[in-house]
């Protein structure tokens, strides 16, 4: 008798608890595990690339390190504390999180079921996430920041600027309790990136060398291989985000790639009229803005608004990397705060506008004008970035206190690659 022929006999003879539970949907399953393993590729090794071949060749290991270490720590944190602080039933503090009756995942098991899928499925889909938003941090202050400095800043930032965000969002919070509109993390993944970045950017101070010295990126192939695996994973962000295999997850899909590429031609076209030359550089930045502006807005808008929305986004976004680097002279190294966070903002907006019905989108909640909408989301979009703004300042203080934030200028000469790791991106 084969293998398959032997397990074929037995399963039917196995528990029923332990292959289906009630209220489970296969395909909705099937969805939200690939939609899982589809953002968790954004991050490694999407993020990884993208970022490390925009620093210079002594830094790309550095950065790639910061993701990687970002990705192992941030799930120890999540299944932890963070996941109950911002699902778990009950609430602390007023609301500013969830109960701690999930800690340590406390009450998931096989059987536990969330909607239409396992928990431990949305446990992971939520968990990468998590991962995910600090990481995008990492551009604003690469080639400069300890690594021991970074890693628990992070882990900070996860718990205390992440968390009460997402669980006014996402777990039944406040915004949510308004009407707030994010479909898959406009505020709560780019804004909260963005505005972090901006504040980090400024507190340790611009890279040696910045505005005066040229410092293009060293390895544009690996930073559009990155874009593309970018791109194919947010597919996983938005549409997953639906958290079922259905309607909403396909105009999301379809909304999600709309934004990208008319992102990418919008700021492609920005730098060639500004410029006079498209570059690589460009198009593919512009694909991140437009992915990053339709995100909050993907599960809601048609096909109609998800162009419009991404072709501002790269228009938008390029403005501001122009104000914040040429004329602020502020060093976000890789972009974060002009592309995720002004992006983010403007698809908080102009959710808003697009969802409604007679703008070809799927409907604001009942009895609700865009106007009011409008009001809502600007509530939510400034409650963000001042509890962000204020609670990233105090917490890099607090570890500039406890370790350095900001490497010896000898070792940002010599590049972080040697002077953390010791290794080189590069034996030629």
């Amino acid at each position: 008798m084969s293998l398959r022929t032997s397990l074929l006999c037995i399963v039917p003879l196995m528990p029923a608890s332990g292959w289906a539970s009630e209220g489970l949907d296969s395909g909705d399953t099937a969805w939200m595990l690939t939609s899982t393993v589809l953002v968790l590729f954004m991050t490694l090794p999407g993020l990884a690339l993208f970022y490390s071949g925009l620093v210079g060749n002594r830094n790309v290991l550095s950065v790639m390190m910061q993701c990687f270490a970002i990705a192992c720590a941030a799930s120890i944190v999540w299944v932890v504390a963070g996941y109950t602080l911002i699902f778990g039933d009950g609430e602390l503090l007023g609301g500013l999180t969830g109960g701690l009756g999930k800690a340590f995942l406390a009450g998931v098991g096989v059987d536990s079921v969330s909607g239409t899928i396992p928990e431990t499925v949305f446990v992971m889909f939520q968990m990468t996430f998590a991962i995910i938003t600090p990481a995008l941090i990492v551009g604003a202050f690469a080639e400069r920041i300890r690594f021991s400095s970074m890693l628990l800043f992070c882990m900070l930032w996860l718990l205390f600027v992440y968390v009460p965000v997402a669980h006014w969002v996402w777990g039944g919070g406040w915004l949510a309790e308004r009407g707030f509109m994010d479909f898959a993390g406009g505020s709560v993944v780019h804004i909260n990136a963005g505005v972090a970045a901006l504040v980090a950017a400024i507190v340790l101070g611009n890279r040696r060398g910045f505005p005066g010295k040229p410092m293009p990126p060293h390895n544009l192939p690996l930073t559009v291989a990155g874009a593309c695996m970018l791109w194919v994973g947010w597919f996983g962000f938005n549409a997953g985000s639906a958290i079922a295999s259905d309607g909403a997850a396909g105009m999301a899909m379809l909304a999600t790639h709309l934004g990208a590429a008319c992102g990418s031609l919008a700021w492609m076209t920005a730098e060639w009229v500004k410029f006079g030359k498209p570059s690589v550089l460009g198009i593919v930045t512009g694909m991140v803005a437009g992915l990053g502006t339709i995100t909050p807005a993907s599960g809601f808008v048609g096909p109609g608004g998800a162009i419009v929305i991404g072709l501002a986004a790269g228009f938008a976004c390029f403005a501001a990397t122009q104000i914040l680097k040429r004329k602020l002279k502020i060093d976000d190294s890789l972009d974060v705060f002009p592309v995720h966070g002004v992006g983010g903002m403007l698809g908080i907006l102009l959710t808003a506008i697009f969802a409604s019905v007679q703008f070809g989108g799927m409907g604001l909640p009942d009895g609700v004008s865009i106007g009011q909408q409008i009001v809502v989301q600007i509530t939510g979009m400034l409650a963000t970035v001042v509890w962000c703004g204020v609670v990233t300042f105090i917490l890099l203080k607090l570890v500039n206190a406890i370790v350095p934030l900001r490497v010896t200028e000898e070792q940002e000469i010599e590049g972080l690659d040697l002077a953390l790791h010791e290794e080189r991106g590069y034996d030629l």
